[in-house]
């Protein structure tokens, strides 16, 4: 529901699944480069034992972490945006 209580529009709803689909898709490809980054020098090099474990176990946890606060920046900010008043247009001002 929109904030004036009526449904949403199609364009309402279609805005939204492109938001969905941005946030997670940039958010797999964010976790994917923080993955890469922090286990790639142990898949790659031969490092001391203790460093080649837990460097993809630090990217275990990262990753994940990184996906989830990516979407919810992605989806809080959409929420707040607000579209403009008048269609191309982006400011009321303008």
């Amino acid at each position: 529901m929109t904030s004036h209580g009526g449904r949403r529009t199609q364009a309402e709803r279609d805005a939204i699944t492109v938001e969905i689909g941005y946030a997670l898709c940039s958010a797999a490809f964010a976790a994917a480069v923080v993955f890469g980054a922090v286990a790639g020098p142990a898949l790659l090099f031969d490092l001391p034992e203790i460093p080649e474990r837990l460097l993809p176990l630090a990217a275990l946890v990262l990753a994940p972490a990184l996906f989830a606060v990516r979407v919810v920046s992605v989806l809080v900010r959409f929420r707040k945006a607000g579209q403009p008043s008048q269609p191309g247009r982006t400011s009321p001002d303008s």
